[in-house]
This record gives structure tokens, sequence and C-alpha cells, in this order.
């Protein structure tokens, strides 16, 4: 069993602040099952709902609890072990004991959770749930509200899911305390990978020494690690080539602790001993895009605003190396940009590496002042609105250069103006660079979480060196 990972008053009282912003009917948070992977009995590794988690800091599957915001109850639903579970498991705690340990007053089964929202949709009482992500838990809250998956739209509700975004945005001290942890783990993950990668070796050999760092430090994977010598595939699992001299390796990962906080950094360095002179140059371009987007960081400031001023110091850089031309503010406006950097700067972190995303990014990452965008590139910030004191986040600059976006734009003829094509092409098989940190918003900037870990391309090439 894994024990909650702060005092049971923090759970009380996040508990009854939710309860105090919401008006009335009953309130269902699900926590997740165990998920088959391929056959009923080998499942994937077990990952309980966050807000769950957050509320309860209860990390066993087949939980359930309700909230009844008229009659100020809150019950913990679930099974006791069988000696059949037993057998397997070893002894469990019973579902009363849980509820105990968290200050929850009341349990019951599930067969009890289901006549209560039947007996409550009898009385024609408010049901209220956050978005269901898992297809097992649309399928018992399918039966439990005796509606089809589809009508579970009814019972999502807006206010509910504004409370929780309200109170899991801005982290206590205590949760930047595991954040800095997870930070610090996946620093270690990333030194691991400078230290150890030669040409010659496998992704997936290097991907061996990052990943052991999580398990060693008694954490795991905040999400798949993105390890590879094709850095212009934003998102890219496949570890089966060959490092080769020349070329650079870009890793893309972080840690998860026990308590489930996130970490998620990124460095880009040669898979050699030093930079070519193109590839410290574009370094360095999304280096000065980093630290300027960091130095913006405070509480008040829009994280579009950051995103914006760190794409223009991205355009002047690439104009300065002769890939872009023109007004580089222009050129953010126009979106031409977007040929080098595709994705948004950033996200919340948290209990999620992008934290609440179940949610919807329209409601966590943007507010009623800003709206999320549908343009190329500006789509996929994931994180706009105002930033607040207690605010996690990522900061992620990066250029990408894609052969088939090059020729599609080309063809185009898009934004001749702002993007020198014939030099573009000369760069075809470059492929990525990105760095990541991750910072929480303080009263008068920012700072970052985690141990420090090396940005400076001349530092990355000591450590390459030995």
């Amino acid at each position: 069993m894994n024990l909650p990972t702060f005092d049971r008053s923090v759970y009380l009282q996040r508990r009854q602040q939710l309860q105090s912003k919401l008006p009335n009917g009953i309130v269902l948070l699900l926590g997740n099952e165990d998920s088959s992977m391929n056959y009923k009995d080998n499942c994937y590794p077990f990952r309980q709902d966050s807000t769950f988690l957050y509320y309860t800091g209860l990390d066993q599957p087949g939980l359930a609890v309700i909230f009844d915001l008229d009659e100020n109850k809150e019950i913990l639903f679930g099974e006791n072990a069988s000696i059949d579970d037993i057998i397997w498991t070893g002894p469990q705690p019973q579902v009363q004991e849980l509820a105990e340990s968290v200050g929850i007053a009341a349990s019951n089964n599930l067969a009890g959770l289901a006549d209560l929202l039947a007996a409550a949709r009898k009385a024609q009482r408010p049901i209220h749930i956050l978005p269901p992500y898992r297809p097992e838990n649309k399928i018992k809250l399918a039966a439990w509200l005796n509606c089809s998956i589809e009508q579970l739209q009814q019972f999502i509700a807006e206010p509910l899911i504004r409370a929780v975004i309200a109170q899991r945005e801005i982290k206590s001290a205590p949760e930047v305390q595991e954040m800095d942890k997870a930070c610090s783990i996946s620093a270690d993950m990333h030194l691991a990978a400078i230290l150890n990668a030669r040409p010659g070796m496998k992704e997936y050999e290097l991907a061996a020494e990052v990943e052991a760092i999580a398990l060693a430090n008694y954490g795991r994977l905040s999400y798949p690690t993105i390890l590879t010598i094709n850095g212009q595939t934003l998102h890219n699992h496949y570890y089966g080539n060959t490092l080769q001299d020349g070329q650079m390796v870009l890793v893309d990962a972080g840690a998860e602790t026990t308590g489930h906080y996130a970490g998620d950094l990124t460095r880009t360095f040669p898979a050699g001993t030093a930079f070519t002179t193109r590839q410290r140059d574009l370094y360095n371009v999304v280096l000065d895009s980093l630290e300027h987007a960091i130095a913006l960081l405070r509480p008040g400031i829009q994280y579009k605003e950051v995103h914006t001023q760190a794409c223009i110091k991205l355009a002047e850089g690439l104009t300065a190396v002769g890939l872009m031309k023109g007004n580089a503010q222009e050129a953010v406006a126009a979106g031409a940009h977007t040929m080098f950097f595709q994705c948004g700067l950033g996200h919340m972190i948290g209990l999620d590496v992008h934290d609440m995303e179940d949610l919807g990014e329209p409601l966590v990452g943007y507010d009623d002042q800003l709206k999320k965008s549908k343009e190329f590139g500006w789509k996929s910030l994931r994180l706009g609105k105002t930033l607040k004191t207690g605010f996690t986040l990522t900061v992620e600059p990066g250029i990408y250069i894609i052969p088939e976006l090059i020729d599609r734009w080309k063809a185009e003829q898009k934004h001749t103006s702002f993007i020198n094509y014939d030099l573009l092409n000369d760069y075809r098989t470059f492929g990525g660079i990105r760095i990541e940190d991750n910072f929480v918003i303080t009263d008068s900037g920012s700072k970052k979480l985690g141990k420090p870990l090396p940005r400076k391309p001349e530092d990355i090439e000591a450590m390459r060196k030995g």
C-alpha cells in the first residue's frame, strides 16, 4: 500500500475548500481501476486519477468518493479484499481504514454507491462529475447513472471543473517540494544521458540508462521518454537508431515521484564531443529564447505574451543566421516563425505532466478573457492565461527543421518575405533542438525547480569530453 503523500489534514482542507465553492447536490469523484494490457490479469502499471488523488491521497484501484453538499457528508466506496485477492496481493487495508486515514468518516461498498446514485436521480438531485477519460470508468458511470456513455455529458459540471482547476493550479509549499524532488530526479536522468552517450550506441541503450535513474530513486516515468537523433519529430518514441558523430541527441524525459508529482525536462547535445558550427548557432538561438522567456515569468503576465516574446527572440536569432529575414515582430505576427517552432512554449505541470489536461485545455490553460487560438503553431500552446503565484509550468522553446513542411510551404510560396528557403533547404537533415526547464511562479518572478542541469553548449561539451 502506498501511503498518502501528505498529512490527513491536507486532504481534509482540500475537500472542505472544494465543497465550499459548490452550491448543492452530490459530487462524485471516481478513482481509476487496474487496466488490462493484453489479457485480464496482465495489467498496465496502476496510475490513480490525479484529481481523486489530490482530494483523498488514496493510491489504490477501485475506489470512489462522494461529497453530499446538502447533507455535509463524505463517503468512500470500494470493495474489501477477499481471501482470493489476499493470496495474490497480500493483506490489504479495509475500505473503512482507508477512509479514516484521510479523514473521511463513512465508507460503503460499490453496490451502496449504485443505490445512492439511483436514489439521488429518483429525487432529481443534481449529480456532478468530471469528464471521464478511462473507458472502464465511462462504462461504470453509465451503468450507475442509468444512461448511455454519450449521455454522461449531462452530468459533467463546469462549476466543478472550474473549482478543481482553481485549487489545483496553485501549488502549496509541500507540493512545490515534491515537484522540486521530481525535477531533481529528472535532472539526474538527463545527466546520465549526457555522460553515457557515445557514437555507435543504440538509442535504446541510452534510454535504458535514463529510465533506470527514475526507478533507482523509487520513482517512475512521468511520460514515455523521447530520446532520438531525429529531434525534428516532436514526439518520437522510436529508439532503434544508432548514434553517430556529427548528430545531436534530443532527450525529453521526466520522473514522477511516489507522490505522483512530475518533472519534464529536455536537453539536446552532440552524439560526439562537440556541436558543429551550425548546431551550436541554432542551439544558442534556442537558448537565448529560453532565457528571455524565463526573465519574463512573473505574476500578472499572460503566458501567451511570454510565448510571443520567446517566438520573436527565436525569429531574431534565425534572422541573424540567415534562415529568416525581415522584421521579427512582423514575422511572428504573420506566423512565419511556425516553420521552425510549431508547438507551444509550455504547459502547466503538477500531478500530471500536462497538469489537469483531462479537464480540458480551454479551462486549464485559458480563461474567460483569453480563448485558445485555432491557428497553426498557436493552437498548440497549452497554456496562455495570466500567471499567478503558485503556478508551476514548463518553458520549452525549440527549432524543428521538418523537410515535409519546407516542401509544402515552399510549393505554396508561403511567407517568402520572411523565410530564406534557399538556405533552409541546406538544413533539411538538421533535425531539431529544444531545451526545457520547470518553474514555480513566485511573488516577484519565478524559481527553477530541481537541481542544476547544464544548458550552455560549452558546459555540455565539457561534460561530453569528460
